[in-house]
């Protein structure tokens, strides 16, 4: 089993565990996702993400800058077991070394404020991967869910009674989000197919979905959404969606998240199970093709699952998805060679 993960926020956490003098490191920590725990499950390659929550910082550039040194950093503490990628080729040369590969991406496209220097600075960063949004409208485009429209209808929700509150908060997570990308949108989807940052559409409104599908020529990724099918709020993606995503294609990663896995009223305590993510991945192997599917955890950035508590437990997964009738073909297609083809297709 060599895992590839599509997506973690690591880096954020332990820049703001840092901001709080509470300092750990990617050899061992106590969260989701160390070297110890990726050694124990055997991963091939981990994308970290630059996460920057537009709205809580005054200057997302420079927020995204302050993570890009907590990478570094990590980098060279763990330079025994990690190693960058900025091609294709070093995935399979820190193979060889013994070394597990890190691709740095970034999750919220505001961080560059509408200019193209920027987007080309963090190509020169190493950046191979962005979402064009995360939970705000940007300069870019429009997200599946704005933070501050659900903040608005939760506090509305709590004067209803909870069946009403839920029926609320359910019909929001359900809605659909038509408006896509901006000028400013297309003209970076233009200028990362040219540098080779493979565009990713988790976090991204319906209409932004069709926008990249329309004016895009290479395959591009949902790096950590489930399916809507099976847990109907609008982070996941539609079947359409997943169908258009496998044409072009593209890959989408499984996402931890139990709020992404099934959808239960507020008051029922709910942290997910393997047998919900099996449930997901069966369903886009059947709607999409065993091409289009792995993994985007989401560790460090969501609440522990019940199950898959951190990087050392996907064995748990891959005999899930084992029970749950995959192949032994499907599995090493979804665990890891699905994005690395994926990678080899976009970033050369």
């Amino acid at each position: 089993m060599k895992i590839v993960d599509m997506h973690c926020d690591t880096v954020s956490r332990l820049w703001e565990l840092r901001e709080r003098k509470e300092e750990e490191d990617l050899l061992e920590n106590s969260g989701h996702l160390d070297i110890k725990k990726m050694r124990k499950s055997g991963y091939l390659l981990q994308n970290f993400a630059l996460f920057v929550e537009k709205e809580k910082y005054g200057d997302p550039w420079e927020q995204a800058l302050r993570l890009y040194e907590v990478y570094r950093r990590q980098l060279r503490l763990a330079e025994e077991d990690l190693a960058p990628v900025y091609r294709y080729g070093d995935i399979e040369k820190n193979r060889a070394a013994g070394k597990i590969s890190a691709l740095l991406t970034v999750e919220e496209g505001a961080v560059c404020q509408g200019s193209t220097e920027k987007l080309e600075a963090l190509y020169d960063m190493g950046v191979r991967m962005m979402t064009l949004t995360w939970n705000y409208p940007n300069e870019l485009g429009y997200p599946s869910l704005d933070s501050r429209e659900g903040r608005r209808i939760r506090e509305e929700a709590k004067k209803k009674t909870p069946a009403t509150g839920y029926d609320m908060m359910k019909r929001f997570w359900n809605t659909p989000q038509p408006k896509g990308l901006t000028k400013t949108g297309f003209i970076f989807l233009e200028r990362m197919e040219e540098l080779g940052i493979i565009v990713d559409v988790s976090h991204l409104s319906d209409g932004g979905f069709y926008d990249v599908l329309a004016h895009t020529g290479k395959p591009f990724a949902a790096s950590h959404s489930n399916a809507r099918a099976v847990c109907p709020c609008v982070r996941n993606l539609s079947d359409d969606m997943i169908r258009k995503l496998a044409e072009r294609g593209g890959v989408m990663g499984l996402n931890f998240c139990a709020d992404f896995l099934a959808q239960k009223p507020a008051e029922e305590k709910y942290e997910g199970t393997v047998e919900d993510v099996v449930r997901h991945a069966r369903h886009i192997l059947r709607t999409g093709g065993e091409d289009c599917l792995g993994l985007g955890s989401d560790f460090d950035g969501i609440d522990t699952h019940a199950e898959l508590t951190g990087a050392d437990k996907l064995e748990l997964l891959w005999e899930g998805c084992r029970r749950g009738g995959f192949t032994e073909r499907q599995l090493d297609k979804v665990f890891g060679e699905n994005v690395l083809r994926l990678y080899r297709d976009t970033i050369g």
